[in-house]
């Protein structure tokens, strides 16, 4: 049996655990694919090739001598580099971070990635140091979309998204601080988890803003999602925020009825600034649910402001002595911005954690007569490759500062999200599943509710 481009994780595993396909034709395929394909999607910084064969070596030698092998037994599978990778050094999509010697040791969800059988193959390219949402990263080039190379994959985890709408991998891992994992599942037409804040350990990954950071997965497919997130949970005493939550597996819940769970659109900032594309696929999402009632989330608007004060003076008190030694060496858009952060009053940041406080409390009774909010991820399909502007109801806005206008509200607070595609022509556009703090499985009950309706789907990349 051989490994083809559309084939799904769990289809991978379940070939390999049943003999019917090697972990190492698995891998080689998967490597020739990117070899082949790479060169145009510019997802892959490093590849991991000696490494990545002898682990499916060692899962076939294991099935050779009758072990019971993981879930994810021979499954491809790629992290942006920002991730620590044994042997490699930990660039975070800059050139500053090139000169640091190799990592000695793996970051927590691959080491668990692996635990499950699946096999590393490489790392991804992404926005610098993560403060990107457009995953055109200066230093390496950008990712680009697999539906329209012209086009933005979204950032800052654009080779994540970009493998996986590319049928590179099937998972690939990423972060997200503001949007980071939903916006490129949204342009590149693939399925994303942002956790609860605190779910998947961050240890031995690089920081963006550390009251803000999460780790998750892509997939094409909910099913392999799950599959993934599962594989990764668990306490991580190397991790200050994961250090409570016991494994709550999801697979198994997928198939669950949905038409008992309260569903609502979230109204008021979220179906403001949207293009007619995100309209159509919340709307989409909606009826196939049954989802008439609009819930207003109050003060959305002031927490993407309060959102962006935090990640600004976080970052920038992260990045001080780098700016200082080598601000010629970074992204000029980046440097600036952190700069900027730098510069934030005090007062002004303790008012933003003030108000983050009160806006957690606000969702907290939303959730009491909801269960589910369905909002955009984007505001748009994905902009041209150096857009600057888009023009929405006459006004001309910055693409960069406001491709995460829907996410960003969100992530400020920490609450699990299932990104799910909606495939328009000509370009797909991502959907926000939105449920309460630790109710990933909800979440992923409704977006495989959808993709087995058909509302919701993984479209294949153009070339294939």
């Amino acid at each position: 049996m051989t490994a083809k481009p559309e084939m799904t994780a769990s289809e991978i595993a379940s070939a390999v655990a049943r003999g019917k396909m090697s972990a190492l034709d698995a891998t080689e395929a998967a490597l020739a694919r990117i070899k082949q394909h790479d060169g145009v999607f510019n997802s892959f910084t490093d590849l991991t090739d000696d490494r990545a064969r002898a682990k499916a070596r060692a899962v076939d030698a294991d099935i050779a001598a009758g072990k019971t092998v993981g879930p994810l037994a021979g499954v491809p599978f790629a992290v942006k580099n920002l991730f620590d990778v044994a042997g490699l050094p930990t660039r975070a999509g800059s050139k500053i971070n090139r000169d640091l010697a190799p990592s000695k040791r793996d970051a927590t969800l691959i080491e668990r990635m692996e635990a499950a059988g699946a096999v590393l193959v490489g790392a991804l390219n992404m926005g610098e140091y993560a403060y990107d949402f457009t995953g055109e990263n200066v230093h390496d080039g950008p990712s680009r979309n697999p539906h329209d190379t012209t086009r933005m994959a979204g950032g800052s985890s654009g080779g994540s998204g970009s493998a996986v709408g590319g049928a590179l991998v099937p998972i690939a891992l990423g972060s997200d601080t503001n949007g980071s994992i939903r916006v490129p599942s949204s342009f590149c037409g693939i399925f994303g988890l942002k956790p609860t804040y605190g779910r998947l350990s961050r240890a031995r990954t690089f920081p963006f803003v550390a009251s803000l950071d999460h780790l998750g997965p892509f997939a094409r497919s909910v099913t392999d999602l799950a599959l993934a997130y599962d594989a990764m949970q668990g306490p991580d005493a190397d991790d200050g925020a994961c250090t409570t939550r016991g494994l709550e597996p999801t697979l198994p819940l997928l198939a669950n009825p949905v038409s008992d769970l309260r569903i609502a659109i979230a109204g008021g900032h979220f179906q403001k600034n949207v293009f007619p594309e995100a309209v159509e696929a919340v709307s989409r999402v909606a009826k196939a649910l049954g989802a008439t009632r609009v819930v207003d989330v109050p003060e959305a608007s002031r927490a993407r402001a309060a959102a962006y004060v935090i990640t600004t003076t976080e970052g920038a008190s992260l990045h001080l002595d780098r700016l200082r030694k080598r601000p010629n060496d970074f992204d000029p858009a980046v440097r600036d911005r952190l700069i900027a952060g730098a510069m934030v009053p005090a007062p002004l940041v303790d008012r933003a954690q003030k108000f983050r406080r009160w806006y957690r409390a606000q969702f907290a009774e939303i959730f009491k007569s909801v269960d589910v909010l369905i909002a955009p991820a984007t505001p748009c399909t994905a902009p041209k490759l150096g857009q600057v502007n888009f023009n929405l109801d006459g006004v001309e806005l910055p693409v960069r500062a406001n491709i995460g206008i829907h996410t960003q509200p969100i992530s400020f607070i920490g609450l699990p999200v299932v990104a799910v595609p909606v495939p328009l022509e000509p370009l797909p556009i991502g959907v926000q599943i939105i449920a309460a703090p630790w109710r990933e499985d909800i979440a992923l009950r409704v977006a495989h509710a959808l993709e087995k309706m058909g509302v919701v789907a993984a479209p294949s990349p153009k070339g294939f």
